[in-house]
Parts: C-alpha cells; structure tokens; sequence
C-alpha cells in the first residue's frame, strides 16, 4: 500500500465527505479510515488514503483535492504518511 493522509478544516456544511470522496474515489483512491467531527461548526477530517492503485500520482491528488476544496470552502492538505512516521525521528 502506498498511503496517504488527507486532512481537511473548515467551516462546516453539507457536501464536504460527499465532494472530497468523490474526488478520491474518481481516481480509484481507496479510503482506507476515516475520522471527522463537528466542533462548534468547526469541520474537521482526516482520511488515511490507499492511493496505490490510483490513476494520479499523490502531486496530482493534491492538486485536485485543494481544488475541491476550495470550491467548498475548506482547506485540505495532503501529505505521504512517511512525513508522519518520520517526524517521530527528528
């Protein structure tokens, strides 16, 4: 598997799940967990992504998920989950 970690903020409304996982799911990205929670209409998301099949590289995922999620109003950040696994290192 090569994973990803696609986290998303913003103000909360309808369509933020439904727009950024059709975005993933366009280009075979399977989202493999899932957390999200409302606080004080306050949206707040992270995906952990499998994007080892997927038809985009994750340069091109990113740019389509910023995209999207401009267009909802939310700022979304894709990172390697290695940028993760390594900090712990630093």
């Amino acid at each position: 598997m090569e994973l990803v970690v696609v986290s998303v903020l913003g103000a909360d409304r309808v369509g933020i799940v439904a727009g950024i996982a059709g975005a993933l799911a366009k280009h075979n990205a399977n989202i493999v967990d899932i957390a999200q929670t409302v606080v004080r209409d306050i949206f707040s998301m992270i995906m952990i992504v499998d994007i080892s099949k997927a038809d985009v590289d994750i340069a091109g995922l990113r740019a389509e998920l910023e995209e999207v999620g401009r267009r909802l109003g939310v700022m979304v950040a894709v990172h390697h989950i290695d940028v993760f696994r390594y900090m712990q290192r630093i």
